[in-house]
C-alpha cells in the first residue's frame, strides 16, 4: 500500500508540470514501473487518455491542456504549428477546430479528430511557449498567409510585438513578408 501512494505522488508531481498529463516513459524515468499506471487508472487515480498517456483528474485544467495533449499524443519531436500557435496566444482571432501539430519524422499515431498532423522539413525552427514546443510566432504568422486575411495577420503581429512575442528583427521580417 505504501508503494501505491508513493507512485501516485510521483505521477502527480510529473503531471503538475505537464498540464495534468504523464506518459509511461516519463513515469518510468521517475522510477514508476509502467505496470503501475494501469493499476492507478483502474483505481481511479489516473485516466487513460491514449496508449501510454494518462491524465491526473484532480490537476486543475488550464487553457493549454488540449495543446499539451495533442503534442503528447503525437510524441517526441512534435510541435504546435500555424494557426495553433496563434490560437495559443489568442492572436488573429483564430479558433481552429483542430490543433495543428507538426513533425519532422514519419508518425502514424491514432489521433482524435481534434489533432491535425503535418509533416515538415527538418530545417523548421521551434521554441517553447508555456512549456509547449511550438513554431516561433513570427514563423506561424507567415505560415498562415493565404489562410487568414492579411489585415488580421498584421493585427496579430502588432499584438505579438506588444506582448513581447516578436523581436524587432522578427517584427520587421513579418511586416515585410505580409506586404509581399
Amino acid at each position: 500500500m505504501v508503494a501505491e501512494v508513493k507512485y501516485r505522488d510521483i505521477v502527480r508531481e510529473i503531471a503538475l508540470d505537464h498540464y495534468g498529463y504523464v506518459t509511461t516513459k516519463q513515469a518510468a524515468e521517475a522510477g514508476v514501473p509502467a505496470v503501475e499506471l494501469p493499476k492507478l487508472a483502474a483505481r481511479g487515480g489516473l485516466e487513460n487518455v491514449a496508449y501510454g498517456l494518462y491524465r491526473v483528474p484532480d490537476v486543475p485544467p488550464t487553457a493549454f491542456d488540449q495543446f499539451a495533449e495533442a503534442l503528447l499524443r503525437v510524441g517526441e519531436g512534435a510541435y504546435l504549428h500555424g494557426e495553433s500557435v496563434l490560437a495559443l496566444f489568442g492572436l488573429a482571432d483564430v479558433n481552429p477546430r483542430n490543433i495543428k501539430v507538426a513533425v519532422h519524422r514519419r508518425a502514424r499515431p491514432t489521433l482524435p479528430a481534434f489533432v491535425e498532423l503535418t509533416h515538415v522539413k527538418n530545417d523548421a525552427r521551434t521554441t517553447f511557449y508555456e512549456g509547449l514546443e511550438a513554431q516561433p510566432v513570427a514563423d506561424a504568422i507567415l505560415e498562415c498567409r493565404g489562410r487568414i486575411e492579411t489585415v488580421r495577420l498584421l493585427d496579430a503581429a502588432k499584438q505579438a510585438r506588444k506582448d513581447g512575442l516578436l523581436t524587432t528583427a522578427d517584427w520587421q521580417r513579418v511586416r515585410k513578408g505580409l506586404r509581399s
